[in-house]
């Protein structure tokens, strides 16, 4: 896979657009304009809000603020046009796919690759490689990330779905939001966990000071998280788990795992250098060997749906990423 090269020249092919009609259903009723827009269509809520203050999305014909509350029986239309600069080049990247239709593609991303391209970031990355073995997809949802209907960290491997069609894209996209598609991760957590299993339940926002983190405490944008947990093995610093998430927030196993007091190996962004003070380790030495692992020890193992348009079910796990395995056996090995 080649490296993300941020001086890499943007696609200069021409703009695409995303034209659409909506009539609001009451599943809409009391939702934000830019929310339902950017869920709906599959954009970011900051090219909805930024659209619609510039007037392309209506409604009712009429301009309208990103905060309004869509109500039942109003129509939002408009177009949500991508400027060539910010759309992503084909790039011939190997990806490994798990399934394969018309409709989607379920792949098993490795770790280390973003899902789409970002400030930064303009290659090599999923959406670059989608483009290239499957060019259609530069027509389905947001043009800037097209096929996306949900993400994973960059370090974290394992089954991201994409939507192959609009109308595929846009039933995955509500079945994410109505939380009616079962996701299980496997994560290697500092410290031994007392308990066999157990559950968090406890809202995520975005952290009040550091941008880049989310957190248990934060403003008022704070969304209600549900994790449930299960201890595969214990290893005598580090505990090997099984997670379901009940939600799909930004980082919520990250953050979920570290308000437990046992944050992802290898996670930077949540786990704090020795202080002396952490709780579940026999000694410094053991955190600071954890603490080499070349990423967050995080897999999306398992997913559970049912197909978009066939409506058959559909249920896949990945293999753990080659370094999450080795990890694992020189903690047996050590033991």
């Amino acid at each position: 896979m080649p490296m993300d090269d941020p001086d890499k020249a943007p696609d200069a092919s021409p703009a695409r657009a995303d034209t659409f009609t909506i009539t609001a259903d009451q599943s809409h009723a009391d939702t934000r304009l830019d929310m339902m827009v950017a869920v709906s269509r599959g954009c970011s809520r900051k090219l909805a809000a930024s659209l619609i203050k510039n007037g392309d999305i209506l409604v009712d014909e009429r301009q309208a603020k990103p905060a309004h509350r869509v109500t039942p029986g109003e129509t939002i239309s408009g177009v949500i046009l991508a400027r060539p600069e910010f759309l992503p080049a084909a790039e011939p990247i190997p990806l490994d796919i798990l399934l394969e239709d018309d409709d989607l593609l379920v792949i098993n991303k490795a770790p280390g690759m973003i899902v789409h391209p970002a400030a930064g970031h303009f290659s090599g990355t999923l959406v670059n490689a989608l483009l290239h073995h499957y060019p259609e997809i530069a027509q389905v949802g947001d043009p800037t990330r097209p096929g996306i209907v949900h993400r994973l960290d960059r370090y974290t491997s394992g089954i991201l779905v994409i939507a192959r069609n609009p109308e595929a894209h846009e039933r995955l996209t509500l079945m994410f939001k109505e939380r009616a598609v079962a996701k299980t991760y496997l994560a290697l957590v500092y410290g031994t966990m007392a308990s066999a299993e157990g559950g968090i339940d406890l809202p995520i926002g975005r952290h009040p000071t550091h941008r880049k983190k989310m957190g248990v405490v934060g403003d008022n944008a704070m969304r209600d998280a549900r994790t449930l947990w299960r201890t595969r093995k214990r290893f005598p610093d580090a505990t090997f788990l099984e997670l379901d998430i009940k939600t799909g927030r930004t980082h919520q196993i990250r953050v979920h795992c570290t308000a437990l007091g046992h944050p992802v190996v290898g996670d930077p962004l949540y786990t704090k250098r020795w202080t002396g003070k952490q709780r579940h380790f026999s000694s410094r030495a053991a955190f600071e060997s954890l603490s080499t692992a070349p990423r967050q020890m995080l897999h999306a193992w398992r997913i559970a749906f049912n197909h978009p348009i066939k409506d058959v079910p559909i249920a896949l796990s990945t293999p753990l990423a080659r370094d999450f395995q080795q990890l694992l056996i020189k903690l047996h090995q050590s033991k």
